[in-house]
């Protein structure tokens, strides 16, 4: 198939060098223009091969250029074009659509344009059945492509370049040294796994400190229900190769599946970074590569928290110990760790640098480790609790008591020494608990949830984790640390737990808090962050300022501190509880996400299980300004969101303050799921902060008209003023259209009263704004699923 369109008003493309075209559907695919047109939006089956004429801007003679572009369009994003337009200062005069297949596609009312398919989606965007794609690269499609094409995928978006590198990692002259080699061209039948994977097949390089990735690494390959999810098995270099891989990784809340070509960056013809064992096996290597792609480049794996990769790799919650100080049972929390299966690491004293110190006992300074094993064995006539380590530069290891062929591994039954004790070079070594705790300075225990708190449990334990991802917006929701500031303490974002059957001898609660840097630069400094939990005996109807001068709180015990995620592990009794999450500063901004872990065989996530934030009566209590933030920040849902119950409260107890309503002048719960879905960009069914803005300015608008027009005290607008109110808002009102708008909204002798009124004006104004968008011939074009889903929601 094969369609040409021109393009009535040229256009300037405005994001050089990658062209960005917004694109309309139809039954002839209309290319949208005068518009927002770099918001492209359209469903995951959606590709297409285009040729743009390219003519100068300028009116000039000169030659037109043809450019043909390949491009995949993702769900709910932006994509980019596989190759981008190198031209400036060009318009296009023609567009040809070739092979286009588009399925359920559409633009939805508002200046954003979106898709309005994504709440059929049965698994959430980033969840490991949906995952999200970086930089918008499908590894399926460009594969397939490039196999077409008989080419080598190059990844443009993290090039074989020495950007992708960094420049401070190295010096300039080396950088400039650096040559970029696929596995094919290294080895004669490279493989991407020999025989599993294995820590055993890491190696780390000389020229970066990433051991801290390595070592949490090595602790992965241990557990494979969290290897297969970084580690795809779809691909190789025997079958469909085509120079691409793919990893993934958790990324603040989400699964991202990572592209990149497999050129691999090579110095004196070494490898510049980490290194197999094998020498055909590029597991390692390729994603070492992967996960500097995803952090911005390998000069961001340069030095790191092994915290940080142990939670990327798995999605989990981290739990970190500090040593040598005296941990009760720690003996048993790493046991109960690695019998359920936990991620685990640990690092040394001393600052981190390249060429490390080795210290006379073996062990590196400021260095990170796996712990792959911990026992409790038969020694002498007692027993002994030992802890087994890997060190990531595959060599040097402990010279101490345990270590391979000391002579403590003499008093130990044969049996048990010849299945833990191996004595080789690989890096890999036991020692005593007690040790561990005096040579070690921290530990870190990873899982998808908090297990290595269950260690002496006889009982099945439950642990519910329930996710918020918000923001610390100035003025709005961030303020600061200091609750005897409490007008500025009590804008932070509040949530709520209930305790129930609680344990006083465990630990049963834990609070995870994850900071989001800007534009997901990870060089970028890191806020002071913490979080409050306040208690309260009796149930409250709303937390006034007041509050948090008056009622006891728990800080996180570590204070505040500048790093990417902060957990804390709490003993609490039976009671409600909410938890406030704050920048030290009030003020400061950034995007965070807390997950609360409850520890309960009854906990139930039944939403009538916690409290309301502000309840009805308390409304008048609260705030009175009637700000559109102040009111959304009243109601929101755990302060990030509103839904159509919260919506149907705020238009029944703000806006229907001081305007007339009888008793059937209310606003209806399905009434304000109609206006929550109009006005509901991101199809959550939600409303966000920027949302609530849009409507509440709408809502001014509707509320003041009613007011001049309602012909008498019974709140009530006659069917013959709805012209008046629909030439306000620039549409034609011919007398059919008035006429069945009396009928839908108005009562039987075609009165409206006001909440009417206001859904009849949304959706009015709203199909008006989708005609508009859509259409630049008068007509607008459907299929039969894109139209249903539309009618279906909106």
């Amino acid at each position: 198939m094969s369609k040409s369109l021109a393009v009535h008003k040229p256009f300037q493309a405005v994001h050089p060098p990658g062209l960005e075209l917004g694109c309309g559907v139809g039954h002839l695919v209309k290319l949208i223009v005068n518009r927002n047109i770099s918001s492209v939006y359209a469903s995951v089956y959606t590709w297409c091969d285009l040729e743009l004429t390219l003519v100068p801007d300028d009116g000039s003679s000169g030659q037109n250029e043809s450019l043909r572009l390949r491009r995949r369009l993702s769900k709910n994003s932006q994509s980019q074009w596989l190759c981008h337009c190198p031209l400036r200062a060009l318009r296009v005069q023609q567009l040809h659509w070739r092979h286009c297949r588009i399925k359920n596609m559409m633009l939805a009312p508002g200046p954003q344009r979106k898709l309005v398919e994504t709440w059929q989606t049965r698994e959430r965007p980033g969840s490991p059945q949906n995952l999200k794609k970086l930089n918008n690269q499908d590894f399926n499609h460009l594969r397939s492509y490039y196999l077409s094409k008989g080419q080598l995928f190059e990844d443009g978006t993290f090039p074989a370049h020495a950007s992708s590198i960094g420049p401070q990692l190295l010096p300039e002259d080396t950088l400039r040294h650096i040559t970029w080699r696929r596995p094919i061209e290294i080895q004669h039948n490279p493989r991407l796994i020999m025989e599993g994977v294995s820590r055993f097949d890491i190696v780390q390089g000389e020229k970066i400190g990433d051991c801290w990735v390595l070592a949490a690494l090595g602790s992965l390959t241990l557990q494979k229900h969290f290897l297969e999810n970084v580690l795809p098995k779809d691909q190789e270099f025997q079958d469909n190769y085509a120079g691409i891989f793919h990893f993934r990784f958790w990324h603040f809340g989400d699964w991202v599946d990572v592209v990149i070509d497999d050129k691999l960056p090579f110095l004196n013809d070494k490898y510049l970074f980490v290194h197999p064992r094998t020498r055909n096996e590029f597991w390692p290597s390729l994603l070492e590569k992967a996960y500097a792609k995803l952090r911005g480049s390998y000069q961001n794996l340069h030095w790191g928290y092994i915290s940080e990769a142990l939670v990327d790799f798995t999605g989990g919650v981290q739990l970190h110990l500090d040593l040598p100080a005296s941990i009760p049972k720690l003996e048993e929390v790493l046991k109960a760790a690695d019998k359920s299966c936990c991620l685990m690491g640990c690092t040394t004293p001393g600052k981190q640098s390249l060429g490390n110190t080795e210290w006379k006992n073996g062990l590196v300074k400021g260095h990170a480790y796996t712990v792959t094993g911990a026992r409790e064995i038969p020694y002498k006539n007692g027993s002994e609790h030992i802890i087994r380590l890997w060190n990531p530069w595959g060599h040097g290891e402990w010279k101490g008591p345990w270590s391979d062929g000391s002579a403590e591994w003499n008093r130990v039954p044969t049996e048990q020494r010849r299945a833990l004790c191996e004595e080789k070079d690989d890096g890999e070594f036991w020692m005593s608990c007690q040790d561990f705790r005096n040579q070690f300075s921290s530990v870190y225990i990873c899982n998808s949830t908090p297990t290595f708190l269950d260690f002496g449990d006889q009982h099945n334990t439950t642990w519910f984790m329930d996710t918020h991802a918000s923001q610390w917006i100035r003025g709005l929701s961030a303020g600061g640390s200091k609750p005897q500031n409490a007008e500025a303490f009590s804008r932070n974002p509040q949530y709520f737990i209930k305790v129930v059957d609680a344990d006083q001898k465990e630990n049963n609660v834990v609070v995870s808090l994850m900071q989001k840097p800007p534009n997901n630069a990870q060089d970028t400094p890191k806020l002071d962050i913490g979080f409050f939990i306040f208690w309260f005996q009796d149930q409250l109807n709303g937390l006034p300022a007041a509050f948090f001068s008056q009622y006891k709180f728990t800080p996180w015990k570590e204070g505040f501190i500048a790093v990417r995620d902060i957990t804390g592990c709490f003993t609490l009794s039976q009671g409600t509880y909410v938890i406030i999450p704050v920048t030290s500063k009030e003020g400061q901004e950034s995007e965070f996400l807390l997950r609360i872990f409850l520890r309960s065989q009854d906990y139930s996530k039944d939403p009538n299980t916690r409290l309301s934030l502000i309840s009805p009566k308390d409304v008048a209590k609260q705030n009175q300004d009637n700000n559109y933030e102040n009111i959304f920040l009243r109601y929101a849902k755990q302060g990030s969101d509103i839904n159509a119950s919260q919506l149907q409260r705020i238009l029944n107890e703000v806006l229907l303050k001081d305007q007339t309503a009888g008793p059937e002048g209310r606003f209806s719960f399905d009434s304000c799921r109609g206006i929550l879905a109009l006005m509901d960009l991101s199809s959550n069914g939600r409303l966000t902060l920027q949302e609530f803005k849009n409507l509440w300015k709408c809502l001014a608008k509707y509320k003041d008209f009613f007011k001049r027009e309602a012909r008498s005290l019974l709140g009530l607008l006659d069917a013959s003023d709805l012209r008046n109110a629909v030439q306000a808002v620039d549409i034609t009102a011919t007398e059919q259209l008035l006429h069945l708008m009396a009928l839908r909204y108005g009562n039987s002798s075609r009165k409206i009263n006001f909440p009417d009124f206001v859904c009849c004006m949304i959706r009015l104004e709203t199909m008006a704004k989708v005609f508009y968008n859509l259409t630049e011939d008068g007509r607008i074009y459907f299929n039969e699923t894109q139209w249903l889903i539309f009618i279906m929601y909106c």
